[in-house]
C-alpha cells in the first residue's frame, strides 16, 4: 500500500518561514515548492499601479477588457474571460458545459479537478464525475476513454456524458505535455458523440513553449481552456478561461453566481497583460533550470535518486530516492534545514523546500524566482545531504 503522505497531503508540507534562533540571516532559501510562490516585479508592479480601470461587472474595465482581447487572440478563441483562480475557471466550465444537475463528465483519475479542487463540480454545480486512468505522461486510453461515454439518455439509471476534461501539462504527472495527436484524436472521440472537451491548461504556456507552437496550436482541438497567470507567468492572482463566444457569456453568469464578479479588477489584469505578452518566453529558463538539477541527481555521488529523464519536460520535476532508509519526507525536512557544518562546506546555509509527493516521490517546480545560481545552490544543497546520509551510514 501506499504510504499516507501521497497526493492528498500535497499542500501540507512545511512553511518557508525565518531563519530559526542562532541561525545566519544570510541563509538561502530556493522555494521549489511551487510555481504558484512567485511575486510581481517592479514593472508589474507598476504597471498595476498605473492601470486604468472601471468596474467590469458592468464591462467597463478597460484594462481587462484588453486583458480579455488578447488572451482571446493568442488562444485562438472566440472570446475569454479574466477570473481569480483557476480552480474557479475550471468549475465555470463544468457549470457551462453541464447545464443540468446529474450530468457527467470524464476526468482523468490523476487530475487537478478530480483531486485538488474539493469536489467542487458535484459539490456547487451537481455534475458527477467518472474517471479514466491516467497514463505516465498525462494521457488517457482511448478505448477506455470511449467505454466511459454514457449512453441511452434519458434512462432514468444514468447521468448523460456531456464533457470530457484533459490537463496540460499534468501537474501530478511531473509537468508531462500531452501530445498533440492524443489531443487531436480525443476531439475526434467528442465530435463523434456530441460531446465538448475542456482543457484545464493552468500551465498551456509550458506546454506551448516545451513544443515549439503558439498556443492557438494546442487549443484547436479544445473547445474550451482555462489558462493560469499566476504561476510560471508570475501574476499575483488570476486566470483566463476562453471558449466560443456564447460559452463565455454563459461564464460570466456563472462566474457571477460562485462570487468571483469583481469590480475594478483592471489593476490585477494590468499584472495578467504583462504576464502574456512579457514572461511566456522566458518559461525556458525554468524548463533548462529544472532539466539541469534532474542531471545533478542523476551525476551524485553516492547515486541516492532516481530521475526518468524523458519525463522532464517543463518546470516541474518528480524524483525518487533509492534508499529504503530515507523517506521522502525526511529527504525535504533535510533540504529545508540548515545542517550541521553545512555553511562551512558550501560557504552558507541552504534551505531548499519542496513537497513529498505522489507515489513515494518528491516534487520540485521552478518559476521566475528561481535563477541559474540558485538551482546550482539547490544542487550543491542536495550533494550535501546526500554525503551525510552516506556518512551516517557507515
Amino acid at each position: 500500500s501506499l504510504p499516507r503522505y501521497i497526493v492528498r497531503s500535497y499542500y501540507n508540507a512545511g512553511k518557508p518561514g525565518c531563519p530559526g534562533p542562532g541561525e545566519a540571516a544570510h541563509v538561502r532559501v530556493v522555494d521549489l515548492r511551487s510555481d504558484t510562490v512567485t511575486k510581481p516585479g517592479p514593472a508589474m508592479r507598476q504597471a498595476m499601479a498605473q492601470a486604468e480601470v472601471g468596474d467590469d461587472v458592468m464591462g467597463e474595465d478597460p484594462t481587462v477588457n484588453e486583458l480579455q482581447k488578447l488572451a482571446a487572440e493568442m488562444f485562438g478563441m472566440e472570446a475569454s474571460l479574466f477570473v481569480p483562480s483557476g480552480t474557479m475557471s475550471n468549475l465555470i466550465a463544468v457549470m457551462v458545459h453541464c447545464r443540468e444537475r446529474s450530468d457527467e463528465m470524464i476526468v482523468g483519475d490523476l487530475s487537478h479537478m478530480h483531486i485538488y479542487e474539493q469536489g467542487g463540480s458535484a459539490q456547487l454545480a451537481g455534475v458527477h464525475a467518472t474517471t479514466v486512468t491516467t497514463r505516465p505522461d498525462g494521457t488517457f486510453d482511448l478505448k477506455q476513454l470511449e467505454s466511459k461515454i454514457r449512453h441511452g439518455y434519458p434512462d432514468p439509471h444514468y447521468p448523460r456524458t456531456r464533457l470530457i476534461c484533459v490537463e496540460n501539462t499534468h501537474n501530478i504527472q511531473g509537468g508531462r505535455v500531452l501530445p498533440l495527436p492524443f489531443l487531436q484524436e480525443v476531439r475526434a472521440l467528442a465530435d463523434r458523440y456530441g460531446l465538448s472537451v475542456h482543457m484545464d491548461g493552468a500551465r498551456l504556456m509550458n506546454a506551448a513553449v516545451a513544443l515549439g507552437v503558439p498556443p492557438s496550436s494546442i487549443l484547436q482541438h479544445m473547445h474550451t481552456v482555462s489558462v493560469c497567470l499566476s504561476k510560471g507567468l508570475g501574476s499575483p492572482v488570476g486566470t483566463m478561461l476562453a471558449g466560443p463566444r456564447d460559452f463565455i457569456s454563459r461564464a460570466v453568469r456563472c462566474r457571477k453566481a460562485v462570487g468571483g464578479g469583481m469590480r475594478q479588477a483592471g489593476v490585477l489584469a494590468a499584472a495578467g497583460k504583462l504576464s502574456l505578452l512579457e514572461m511566456v518566453g522566458r518559461l525556458e529558463d525554468d524548463h533548462h533550470n529544472a532539466k539541469t538539477f534532474a542531471l545533478a541527481l542523476l551525476d551524485c555521488e553516492p547515486s541516492l535518486f532516481d530521475v526518468d529523464m524523458s519525463a522532464v519536460e517543463t518546470n516541474i520535476l518528480r524524483f525518487r530516492i533509492k534508499d529504503p532508509a530515507l523517506s521522502p519526507p525526511e529527504v525535504c525536512a533535510l533540504m529545508g534545514q540548515v545542517g550541521e557544518g553545512e555553511e562551512a562546506a558550501l560557504g552558507q546555509g541552504v534551505r531548499v523546500l519542496m513537497f513529498p509527493h505522489y507515489e513515494n516521490s518528491i516534487r520540485a517546480v521552478w518559476h521566475l524566482g528561481i535563477s541559474p545560481e540558485d538551482t546550482q545552490l539547490a544542487i550543491k544543497k542536495m550533494q550535501f545531504v546526500a554525503g551525510q546520509h552516506l556518512n551516517s551510514r557507515t
